[in-house]
């Protein structure tokens, strides 16, 4: 069975959208700040998607695009200034940064209750303690809003997470704790990966390497969610798994394009309500 992402995003959409129409019957509008430097074409792309997927629910949306070589101090002057704005309650920040910036800096300056994208020291500390102050990376709380979606409950079962970033493998491993999953985080450098792959219940692949797991790894009975998305020399997307070879054996897995992928815009949305609400309580 393929998880369809589209069919998850559509219901998180109806759901946020409702969420959205409630607050401006209070006279609050959602706002979303999407912080850009430069013109990376999978900036870009991000962006697009996030603009269609707020306008789709009812936020409003605006970009704050800085050229590639920006000071540090002038974008540290702008994430402060968002800060302060009380009209805008979520910032998207587009990275990686350029090699001037630093990064953990920026990190740092930005205000955690408006950090929709998880960046900040003190959102991810909310989800490693599962306390829910803050939010949790967009893709990693994809990655559970899926197996929400299809009634999967990840309580007891085995889960194993290929892929150690903060941006989604380390995330994921604890929001898959926090529902009571018996978590292994692997990554590259993981001695006999297929093995431990094979043992999974629920596998989330998030290597960062096109086709890093294949059939090897794959088990019948698993569900499998593929994080990654890379351009194919055919010019076709591709994801961290051998799609082809894994599908005939696992019970379930996200294909891609529209698995994970076309949810994490919708999270973000629902992050961004969320902020609203918490704003104005």
């Amino acid at each position: 069975m393929r998880l369809d992402g589209k069919q998850v995003a559509l219901a998180l959409d109806e759901a946020t959208a409702r969420r959205c129409e409630k607050l401006k019957e209070e006279g609050i509008l959602p706002r979303l700040a999407i912080l850009r430097i430069g013109q990376r074409e999978d900036d870009l792309s991000y962006e697009r998607g996030a603009l269609k997927r707020c306008q789709k629910v009812g936020i409003e949306a605006g970009v704050y695009a800085l050229p590639g070589n920006v000071a540090e101090e002038e974008l540290l002057d702008l994430v402060e200034k968002l800060n302060r704005d009380k009209a805008i309650h979520g910032v998207l920040m587009l990275r990686p940064f350029p090699a001037h910036i630093r990064d953990e800096r920026v990190r740092e300056t930005l205000d955690p209750a408006k950090d929709v994208d998880g960046i900040t020291d003190g959102s991810l500390a909310g989800v490693f303690t599962g306390t829910g102050r803050g939010f949790a990376p967009c893709t990693a709380e994809a990655c559970l809003k899926i197996l929400e979606h299809y009634g999967i409950d990840p309580a007891g079962r085995r889960a194993v997470v290929v892929g150690r970033s903060l941006v989604v493998g380390r995330p994921a491993a604890m929001l898959l704790l926090h529902k009571n999953a018996t978590v292994t985080l692997c990554h590259t450098k993981t001695r006999d990966l297929p093995r431990l792959c094979r043992q999974a219940e629920i596998l989330v692949v998030a290597a960062g390497r096109r086709g890093a797991v294949g059939a090897e790894a794959a088990a019948p009975g698993q569900i499998v969610l593929d994080v990654g998305i890379h351009m194919g020399e055919d010019g076709k997307l591709r994801g961290d798994t051998d799609f082809e070879a894994m599908e005939p054996v696992v019970e379930a897995i996200t294909p891609v394009p529209g698995g994970v992928g076309a949810v994490t815009t919708s999270v973000l949305a629902e992050h961004v309500v969320t902020a609203a609400r918490r704003q104005n309580p």
